[in-house]
């Protein structure tokens, strides 16, 4: 019984662990939840707009153009429609990011 809990327990923090990432540095755009990739880094106007209009912001990787939900949203106010260079915590499994740290992309 035992050798099960323990067992249970360590498939249970490994997939704690591999749900969430470690700090990622990623660069993509700040677009909104409506558009999402559609119109990364030629939208600017759109996803402002937009978030200002109601939808949340959310994180386009530039490589794969995967659409990323922000769970603390007032990290990226001022960068909305913006290339940026973000560090962030990513959950691939909720498909969200938290982000730590933001910049411009250059």
């Amino acid at each position: 019984m035992k050798r099960s809990l323990v067992l249970a327990a360590a498939v249970l923090s490994f997939a704690a662990a591999t749900a969430f990432a470690a700090d990622s540095k990623l660069t993509g755009y700040i677009s909104d939840s409506m558009c999402g990739a559609k119109h990364a880094g030629t939208g600017a106007a759109c996803a402002k707009k937009c978030i200002e209009g109601g939808s949340a912001p959310v994180f386009v990787d530039a490589d794969s153009k995967t659409v990323y939900a922000i769970d603390n949203p007032d990290s990226v106010k001022g960068f909305y429609g913006a290339k940026v260079d973000v560090t962030a915590t990513a959950d691939t499994d909720k498909k969200s990011v938290h982000i730590t740290a933001i910049a411009e992309a250059k």
